[in-house]
């Protein structure tokens, strides 16, 4: 019974320490989370400086999460460590797409595959608020390129037939951005046909004034 005393010991000793990891996990997951979100928020309101620290912060923060996991598989590849690590792929893409920068790589974020290619999808998606902005502000025409950039992400992810078990339910994201995708191009038509509309209206009523005012 003394073996098994110290059997036991040994296996609550490990639990422990699992569960110590997994509790700083979660807190640090959520905070990578809210990193990205202030990023992202950052982002859309085209404040560059507040964005680009916002993520290094983010960056640091994942750093520091995922060398904590350092022996723990589990933990790592987890729901909540995976859905972090995701909205980092997130703002950082979304970044790249809107600056023209270069777009990083999974090694460069430090990230799995399943959650590069799920976080991307989000980042493609959420171009479509990036476009309505434009649209609202009457630039319209500017919009395109960021459709292009949604297109092609959408066509490059649908590319990735794997079982869901691999791609941490990639086909469900992809069909997310495809919808986003669809109202997007939809919301980006209309608006291009109405102010085609109207320059035809201001052309037509310019000719008018410019006819009557010769006779």
């Amino acid at each position: 019974m003394t073996e098994l005393a110290q059997i036991m010991e040994g296996i609550r000793h490990e639990l422990t320490t699992k569960n110590q990891v997994r509790d700083n996990t979660l807190n640090r997951s959520r905070e990578l989370i809210r990193f990205c979100a202030l990023s992202i928020r950052a982002i859309h309101r085209h404040d560059w400086d507040e964005a680009a620290d916002g993520l290094k912060t983010a960056r640091d923060a994942a750093q520091v999460m995922v060398n904590d996991l350092a022996g723990q598989p589990d933990l790592y590849y987890t729901g909540y460590t995976q859905d972090a690590l995701k909205e980092l792929v997130e703002a950082h893409t979304l970044y790249a797409f809107v600056r023209g920068g270069e777009v990083p790589s999974p090694a460069d974020l430090s990230v799995p595959s399943a959650a590069y290619l799920n976080g991307l999808a989000e980042a493609a998606s959420e171009l479509r608020r990036f476009i309505l902005d434009l649209i609202r502000r009457g630039e319209t025409r500017q919009g395109e390129p960021y459709l292009t950039i949604m297109d092609d992400v959408y066509t490059r992810l649908i590319a990735m037939d794997f079982p869901d078990s691999l791609t941490g339910g990639l086909r469900r994201t992809t069909d997310a951005l495809r919808a986003v995708l669809e109202r997007t191009v939809g919301d980006l038509t209309v608006s291009m046909r109405q102010e085609e509309l109207q320059a035809a209206l201001r052309d037509f009523e310019q000719r008018m004034m410019e006819s009557r005012g010769s006779v």
